[in-house]
């Protein structure tokens, strides 16, 4: 019997957007279980919704999924793939931009736990353009956000945006 191929696809989800959920379904196709990983405090960022709130909007993502179960943690990110017994992290990649950090944090993760193998997927072309940080500006202004979210994350989005405004 060959061994589960598991695999973590980290992020802070501050908000999950259409991008995210591209990766993650792609990513079920290719191993037994990915465990989509909210990270509780990522570093430099200003988090719009609180972690049981980003849970919450990626669990509803992956309602319909068996092998994508949600969870949430915190410290290092190959300490926690190596506790959920997983040896392969998944990360997206959209623009250069994007590979020249995954490169670095690859490489730092290869020192730390050489044991645990970085895949990157390429995001659909029709995702290329959606980020969290502009998903976020353009809700915040008012925009229509809904080419790039699902439909109860632009609505969790105008809520909140509707809260801070008060």
């Amino acid at each position: 019997m060959r061994p589960v191929r598991r695999a973590v696809f980290p992020g802070s989800f501050n908000p999950i957007h259409l991008g995210h959920i591209d990766i993650a379904r792609r990513a079920a196709k290719v191993f037994d279980e990915i465990i989509v990983s909210v990270y509780d405090k990522p570093n430099g960022k200003k988090l719009l919704f609180n972690l049981e709130e980003r849970v919450a909007l990626v669990q509803k993502a992956f309602t319909e999924f068996e092998n994508i179960r949600v969870a949430s943690y915190s410290g290092l990110t190959v300490d926690y793939v190596t506790s959920v017994d997983a040896h392969i992290l998944v990360r997206g990649l959209r623009v250069f931009s994007d590979f020249e950090f995954e490169f670095r944090m690859a490489l730092a993760n290869q020192r730390l736990a050489p044991e645990i193998e970085m895949i990157n997927f390429i995001t659909g072309e029709q995702f290329i353009h959606i980020s969290s940080t502009t998903v976020r500006e353009i809700a915040e202004l008012g925009g229509d956000v809904s080419s790039m979210v699902p439909p109860y994350v632009a609505e969790a989005l105008r809520k909140r945006y509707a809260e801070i405004a008060q």
